[in-house]
């Protein structure tokens, strides 16, 4: 399954902006919406490419009510996220997926369950750096692509 979490902007309550819509309630609606981290929506889909058809069929809310939207995808990293932009790409063909991970936005997780300021890292090696923006308990990896790294 092919998960997608979707991080609200700080002014707003997602969820409910999300379900009080009837066009985004009614594309929703199949799916079991769940809270991975403070003022984001999760959920489940069968593909990537259902994934990314759902986020372009909410678009319209994405740009006015999100700051982010993530796809995880098992096929390429079992723990890492892709961008919005970078799950069209692989779906399209446009990158292959084991050429995706070198871009890296790293979010920390607060103590609060709540996603902080990112870091963008480049992998150059086995490791990576340390989240180091702030005291964090955990942190949360995004492979973005290399024009959405350098912006």
């Amino acid at each position: 399954m092919t998960r997608v979490c979707l991080v609200g902007t700080e002014d707003v309550n997602l969820r409910y902006e999300l379900v009080s819509r009837e066009t985004a309630r009614d594309a929703l609606a199949t799916y079991d919406l769940t809270e991975p981290y403070t003022n984001t929506v999760g959920l489940e889909t069968i593909s990537l490419g259902a994934a990314v058809s759902l986020l372009n069929d909410l678009n319209w809310y994405l740009v006015r009510f999100t700051d982010t939207a993530l796809v995880l995808e098992p096929s390429v990293s079992e723990t890492e996220w892709l961008s919005r932009t970078l799950a069209a790409a692989i779906r399209d063909d446009e990158i292959e997926p084991e050429d995706s991970g070198r871009f890296l936005k790293v979010y920390g997780v607060t103590g609060e369950n709540e996603l902080v300021e990112p870091m963008f890292v480049t992998r150059t090696g086995e490791t990576l750096p340390d989240y180091d923006l702030r005291e964090v308990e955990d942190t949360v990896r995004v492979r973005v692509t290399e024009a959405e790294f350098g912006a």
